[in-house]
């Protein structure tokens, strides 16, 4: 009997294991376009590191991602993509059957007849400079915040646009990507050391200003709006390294940070609670969560089936220095450096961002389980 029970058990979990890594494959096996079904003709991107495809380079040109080997895996070349290929933005163009977005900075892309923009900067927070100023939180990368990006998006319309109308009739067939955008408000605040308890008053005004941010597409015209959440960055090496301790209470089973962790669930909470009321109050608009935190964790539990080195889970593949390949002394992109030798077999890139191949599961994820949202 204890033999045919094991039997059974053992069944059920190689079953359940090739259910799930089918489920994970799902999007390659079936339709490499899948986005295509809603005919999309644009994609409108606002954002920070993981959607930037070359602002922030454009702004500072020395700056880190516009240096090798950021973008060794795309073109061999650093495009301004703060991985070492592909973002998540990419994986959805591909799925829409359109072009990788340019950068909004780069004045070399023609103004008409684009199938997008990309307007996200890397390092820019959701709240302006000056609050988190006024706040004694330092904005040490870019003034590119939410609502300068908003100002550029309006600028762009007004090229394209005849007027209000006309601008309506084009949008609504694009679709607009919100975020991820408003970590970096959260990462300012605690790599200045300020306590948990302080960066969750943030969250109140950082979900107003990405909802305010879609009310204000929803009046250029868009019908269908994405709006990402956070990663679970208790995962990640910057933090790891940052708030490493000998309390083993601190970590979850799989070693991540779990007062991070809750934070940021915290967080994700308050901006679903958010879209929901966007929802009601414009109910000819699909408003669709993008649940960075459960595609992160849906890849990182899984890391074995999908090819991903499990001793390596947490640590950056471009980087060096502690117990997660990471210093904030010496990071990627910097002299004598190393770089793993199979990038495609890590999920952390460079102690902050992901790998090219942790996007393309994380968005095979995430595209269809926004899929249906969109009601195309």
């Amino acid at each position: 009997m204890a033999n045919t029970i094991a039997v059974f058990s053992l069944l059920f979990t190689l079953s359940t294991t090739f259910s799930l890594l089918l489920l994970l494959l799902l999007p390659h096996c079936i339709d490499a376009q899948p986005l295509k079904v809603c005919k999309f003709d644009a994609i409108y991107q606002l954002g920070d590191s993981l959607s930037d495809t070359g602002n922030f380079i454009r702004e500072v040109p020395t700056s880190t991602c516009a240096r090798f080997p950021y973008g060794q895996n795309f073109l061999n070349n650093a495009t301004g993509r703060c991985s070492n290929g592909m973002l998540m933005i990419d994986y959805f163009a591909q799925a829409a059957g359109l072009p990788f977005l340019p950068p909004y900075l780069d004045r070399n892309t023609s103004v008409n007849g684009s199938h997008g923009k990309n307007f996200a900067v890397a390092g820019a927070a959701a709240l302006p400079t000056e609050v988190l100023v006024k706040k004694n939180i330092s904005v040490v990368a870019t003034n590119s915040s939410l609502n300068v990006q908003l100002d550029w998006m309006s600028t762009y319309f007004n090229g394209i646009c005849l007027n209000a109308e006309d601008c309506a009739e084009k949008l609504k067939t694009a679709l607009f990507m919100v975020g991820e955008i408003g970590g970096n408000d959260f990462n300012f605040a605690l790599a200045q050391g300020k306590p948990i308890e302080e960066v969750r008053n943030l969250v109140p005004e950082v979900v107003k200003a990405i909802k305010d941010a879609v009310t204000r597409i929803i009046g250029y015209g868009a019908t269908r709006v994405v709006v990402p959440g956070n990663f679970p960055i208790g995962c990640l090496p910057i933090f790891l390294t940052a708030l490493q301790t000998n309390n083993s209470a601190a970590y979850d089973e799989f070693h991540c940070l779990k007062g991070l962790n809750d934070f940021t669930i915290y967080y994700n909470d308050q901006l679903k609670q958010a879209l929901e009321d966007l929802r009601k109050e414009n109910p000819k608009v699909s408003v669709a969560y993008g649940d960075h935190y459960n595609a992160f964790q849906s890849v990182y539990h899984n890391a074995l089936l999908l090819g991903f080195d499990i001793e390596s889970l947490q640590k950056a593949c471009c980087g060096a220095g502690g117990d997660y390949g990471f210093t904030l002394m010496k990071g990627c992109g910097d002299p004598d450096v190393p770089v793993c030798p199979n990038p495609d077999k890590r999920i952390i890139w460079d102690g902050v961002h992901l790998t090219q191949q942790a996007y393309k599961y994380i968005s095979d994820w995430l595209i269809r389980d926004i899929y249906p949202n969109l009601h195309c």
